[in-house]
């Protein structure tokens, strides 16, 4: 998933763009308001961290300012320890979500999954399509009764597909899902990972779950279940 992080202190800042981008996430940076209302405005996210003190524009009028404009990304907000006034405010600002500082890493990325997965309409962990089986817990996948080993980027490619059912995703959204800005964009890299991504989870080629739509992209077809 692509990470909008907007936090001023730098050190957690660092802290946190590592620890999501050891786990296979893109994520891009802003240390104060006014640049990550910017970075909201113009780019799309799955998800969005937000610290409430932040300088020159602080997290609940940039959280307020996105939603007037009917941008739609999930946030969650990072709050000081007691602050309820501050958690109550972001929430009613239109934030989805808050952690109080401090907090554990793993808890802090449960949270963006579980924002990601409503956000797609999905209650549950386990994402299930047309024999295609996506545990988000243990990061296992199955596909039409047998478990299938796949790499880090070829799960998320596979999770963002599946949250995606239905839809036709280019090569550059993929691209901007999985990797950083700087990345070579004109690249055959998606191309590779689709084709063996079906070949792991099907590998005779009777169920064709993820179609090529010309001159578009893909689309995940699989009926959920």
């Amino acid at each position: 998933m692509r990470v909008l992080l907007v936090e001023d202190e730098m050190l957690l800042a660092a802290q946190i763009d590592k620890y999501l981008r050891d786990d296979q996430h893109a994520v891009d940076v802003a240390s104060d308001g006014e640049e990550g209302l910017y970075h909201g405005r113009e780019y799309e996210y799955d998800v969005a961290i937000v610290d409430l003190g932040l300088p020159k524009l602080d997290g609940i009028d940039l959280i307020a300012t996105l939603r007037s404009e009917e941008v739609a990304t999930p946030v969650l907000i990072l709050t000081a320890r007691g602050g309820w006034r501050d958690k109550v405010a972001g929430l009613e600002a239109g934030a989805d979500d808050y952690l109080t500082k401090p907090f554990h890493m793993e808890e802090l990325l449960a949270r963006l999954n579980a924002l990601v997965r409503r956000a797609s309409g999905y209650a549950s962990p386990t994402l299930r399509h047309g024999g295609v089986e996506l545990d988000t817990r243990t990061r296992s996948v199955a596909a039409y009764g047998a478990p299938v080993d796949l790499t880090a980027y070829e799960y998320r490619l596979l999770e963002y597909l599946m949250l995606n059912a239905g839809r036709v995703l280019s090569r550059t959204d993929l691209t901007e899902r999985l990797y950083d800005q700087d990345y070579d964009r004109d690249s055959n890299v998606i191309e590779v990972l689709v084709g063996r991504l079906r070949r792991k989870i099907d590998p005779d080629g009777t169920q064709r779950p993820i179609r090529t739509v010309r001159g578009q992209g893909y689309r995940f077809e699989a009926a959920r279940e």
